[in-house]
Parts: structure tokens; C-alpha cells; sequence
């Protein structure tokens, strides 16, 4: 691997892109060299930013173990501190609140203000010269940088500029203006599997029309010969690269069922998912019904995209909220419903709302994995964040359906990772690609190659799912 160091051979490396080892997802070797070099070196995502609207409001953010406190400075900055005493490292805080007049140590009380700086120290003189230098007293600053609306974290003081490494996510995410998006809300769930393996699941359109049969178009299934999974040309304007088709397509549509279907899959997605279609865009969807299509099924499908697309552009500027030009997102081929930040971030919009999940490690065979829901508010009218989320079981009846869902697949995928007689995972090297990339890009960070050597493979692995496995540069 270019620029590797020859000390740092990773052990279960992908060597073929189409097939990924299993040790990957279980060996607990492996997991402590992503702990070593992954995690240290990765921006992550560490909150959003309504969570700390107001001078002095802070958030911790965890990961591993790795404690961060990210505060609200009285300029609107953000900044951050590693969330431990100078003195013994006890904690200094255990989740988001306020902090104006700065933090103190529950143990022995010593004091810093918001900029980090040491403030009080009970008793001084009873400590050595040395051990009271004031500079090194001051809380460990933390590299931090905002956009969409997030506050990303990097313990690498060298790390590239986030934005160096966002490739297609950022034009994407910045095109769909998703710095205007707030919570509704916030959900997390424990899962008993790999934190990979659980992000494997949304990387793939490939599954849905077996694990989400109630997002498919009527009469489309995964039986033999009832439909196709096809490659989209790369003209054709789209949410996706891949579909899935009947292949007894009728060759004219009706245009009034053509519409209620439509409507009908995000009236499943609201329901099912809430984030990525919201019940206000819904009902623009219904206000549509009876509009005249062309009889031909593709032109119907970007026809009615376009004026579906054009209705709630104008709902949201009615109604005073920002909305990127989705058509224009459309035209460029930047407006996938999902979408992926290496190396544990997603966001998953369909016109104006979006949902978004951030995954974390716990284990070498257990993770977080939360769920926002993301909304569109008028300027003065957007509500508070969400309360921090207890997660819950995996098999939680209360989940929504979608989630519910892919929950469901993935402690059986962990569990017949481990016999005997499963050695890699076989991808799809057009449509699981995605997966690929992912793992390629983690092993340049697990061989120490030098961060701007990474910096092409994070942008290449960076945006929509449902690609073919690329050149990393690596």
C-alpha cells in the first residue's frame, strides 16, 4: 500500500476489493488497532450543534475511550477540550449542560474557565514547582470544526481540514443546505454486532427489496423473475444508481395510480423511517395526484420527480425555511437518498427532510447506533434538541419499521460470521463497492499512511452508496 509503513502490516487486510475478511468483524486484535489507529486520526462527528445553542452550553461526546467536551463560546465559536482533571484525571463533566462560569472538578475542585484556561487550584503550595506549571494545567485542547449544522472532532493535531476530505458528501450535503435541518428527534439503539458490520447494512440498496418490501412499487419483488435489480445510464436523472423493476412493466402508466403509488412509498418512509419523508411533504406529494404525466414509464417517473420536487420547494418557501434546489441536485447527479462520511456518518435525505445516523464502537462485537430525524422549521420556530437518548434493544418493539428491520438481520449476519466455513464476505463489486472502499480506506489508516495520502481515498469513499468499487489512490 503506497506509503505504508512496512511495521504496521495489517493483519486480514483486503487484498482482493470484492472480498472482505471475516476476522475483520470479530478478531479483537483488529479491533484494537482500529482503536489505536483509526479513532485518534478520524474526524467524527461529536454533536449537533442545537445542542448547544447559547453561550456555555456544552456536549460530551464519547467514543471509545475518549471523553470530549464541546462548549458554545460567548462569540458563537465552537471549541473543545479532552474531558478529563489536569490534576487525576477524573471527568470533568457526564453529559451536555452549562458551563458560563467555566468547569470544576467534583474531586478536589479546581476551576477552568470556557477558553480552557486553569483557573483554581485548592492549596497550590502543597504541590512542586513542576507540578504547577500553569501551562500545563490548562484543559488539552481538541481539534474542532462546524458544518452542516455538526460540530466534528479530530484528536490529530495534523489531521487534513475537514473539508479537504468530504468529496462528494460535502457538495451534496451543501447543495441540500443541511445546515438549515434540526431535530425532531433522537433515537440510539444497542446492537450485539460489529459497528462495520452494522454500517454495512446502509450501504447497499441491494437489500431492500427483501428486508423493506413495503418501499417497493406493487407487483415489484425479489422472487424469480418478477423483477430486475438494474444499473441506472448515467444520464438518466435520479435518487439512485440501481433499481429495482418488474419485468413485466406495463408500457403506459396511469397517471393518477402512478402518483398514489409514489405517495403511498413516502407514506411508508414517513412512517416507517419519519426523517426522510416528512408528513408535510406528503401531503405536497397528494396535492399532486390527478396532474397530467406522459404515458411513457421513465419520462412519468422524472415528470412527476421534477414537479414533485418544484411543489415542496415552494411549501418550504411559503413557509419561511431555507431548501436547496433539489432539481438542481437532481441535474447533477448529487441527490441520493443516502449518503456516507467516512467513517461512521451518514445522512439521508430524499427531497427536503432527512434522517442521519452516527455509528461507535463499544466492543469488538457490539455498538451505538443512532438515528435523527431531520426537519425543516421557520427561523424563530425550530425546536429544542432532543433529550440525550437511552439506547434501547435491538428488537425493541417501538422502533420504527425500517430500522426494526435491518435491526433484525444483523445479529443473525454476526453470528454466521463466526463458522467455520465462511471466509470472506463476497461483494457485488457494482453495487456493494461502497463496502469495499470503506474497508480499503481503513486499512490506509491502519498501516500509517501519512494523513495526506489518505485524504484522496476519504473523498473518494465519501457520498452515495451504491457504487462500484473504486480507485482509492492508496
Amino acid at each position: 500500500m503506497v506509503g505504508s509503513d512496512p511495521k504496521n502490516e495489517v493483519p486480514f487486510a483486503v487484498h482482493t476489493p470484492d472480498r472482505i475478511p471475516v476476522q475483520r468483524y470479530f478478531d479483537p486484535d483488529f479491533y484494537e488497532l482500529e482503536k489505536k489507529h483509526l479513532w485518534p486520526r478520524a474526524w467524527q462527528m461529536a454533536c449537533r450543534l442545537e445542542e448547544i445553542p447559547k453561550e456555555g452550553d456544552y456536549a460530551v461526546y464519547r467514543n471509545l475511550d475518549v471523553s470530549v467536551i464541546v462548549i458554545r463560546m460567548a462569540d458563537g465559536t465552537v471549541r473543545a477540550y479532552q474531558n478529563h482533571c489536569r490534576h487525576r484525571g477524573v471527568e470533568l463533566v457526564q453529559q451536555r449542560g452549562k458551563a458560563k462560569g467555566g468547569f470544576i472538578c467534583p474531586f478536589h475542585g479546581w476551576r477552568w474557565d470556557m477558553s480552557g484556561n486553569n483557573t483554581f487550584v485548592f492549596a497550590p503550595e502543597a504541590f512542586s514547582q513542576g507540578n504547577m506549571c500553569s501551562a500545563e494545567l490548562d484543559l488539552v485542547p481538541v481539534r474542532v470544526e462546524t458544518w452542516i449544522n455538526c460540530a466534528f472532532i479530530n484528536m490529530d493535531d495534523n489531521a487534513l481540514p475537514l473539508r479537504e476530505t468530504l468529496g462528494e458528501f460535502g457538495e451534496r450535503m451543501e447543495g441540500f443546505k443541511a445546515e438549515h435541518l434540526r431535530a425532531e428527534w433522537w433515537l440510539a439503539a444497542r446492537l450485539p454486532v460489529n459497528w462495520k458490520l452494522a454500517m454495512e447494512a446502509f450501504m447497499e440498496g441491494y437489500h431492500v427489496a427483501t428486508t423493506h418490501p413495503q418501499l417497493m412499487p406493487p407487483g415489484i419483488t425479489n422472487k424469480p423473475g418478477a423483477s430486475s435489480h438494474i444499473r441506472l445510464p448515467d444520464d438518466v436523472v435520479t435518487q439512485t444508481f440501481w433499481v429495482t423493476v418488474g419485468n413485466d412493466l406495463p408500457g403506459e402508466v396511469d397517471a393518477v395510480e402512478f402518483v398514489q403509488m409514489y405517495c403511498d412509498v413516502m407514506q411508508a418512509l414517513s412512517d416507517g423511517m419519519a426523517g426522510m419523508s416528512s408528513p408535510e411533504e406528503v401531503e405536497v406529494a397528494r396535492s399532486l395526484v390527478g396532474m397530467d404525466l406522459p404515458g411513457d414509464p421513465g419520462e412519468a417517473a422524472v415528470a412527476y420527480r421534477v414537479a414533485l420536487n418544484n411543489a415542496i420547494m415552494k411549501y418550504y418557501a411559503d413557509n419561511g425555511m431555507e431548501c436547496g434546489d433539489i432539481n438542481d441536485l437532481d441535474r447533477r447527479n448529487l441527490a441520493t437518498n443516502v449518503n456516507f462520511l467516512f467513517p461512521h456518518f451518514f445522512m439521508l435525505p430524499v427531497h427536503g427532510a432527512a434522517a442521519s445516523y452516527r455509528i461507535r464502537p463499544t466492543g469488538p462485537e457490539e455498538c451505538i447506533f443512532e438515528l435523527w430525524s431531520l426537519k425543516r422549521y421557520p427561523k424563530g420556530k425550530e425546536p429544542p434538541s432532543p433529550p440525550i437518548p437511552e439506547p434501547k434493544a435491538f428488537d425493541d418493539p417501538s422502533w420504527p419499521a425500517v430500522p426494526r428491520q435491518d435491526f433484525s438481520n444483523l445479529p443473525r449476519q454476526q453470528r454466521g460470521l463466526h463458522s467455520p466455513g465462511f471466509e470472506y464476505m463476497r461483494l457485488s463489486d457494482q453495487m456493494e463497492g461502497l463496502i469495499s472502499n470503506f474497508h480499503r480506506t481503513l486499512d490506509g489508516f491502519l498501516s500509517g499512511v501519512p494523513v495526506e495520502d489518505l485524504a484522496e481515498a476519504m473523498r473518494v469513499t465519501s457520498g452515495a452508496i451504491d457504487v462500484e468499487v473504486r480507485n482509492l489512490g492508496l
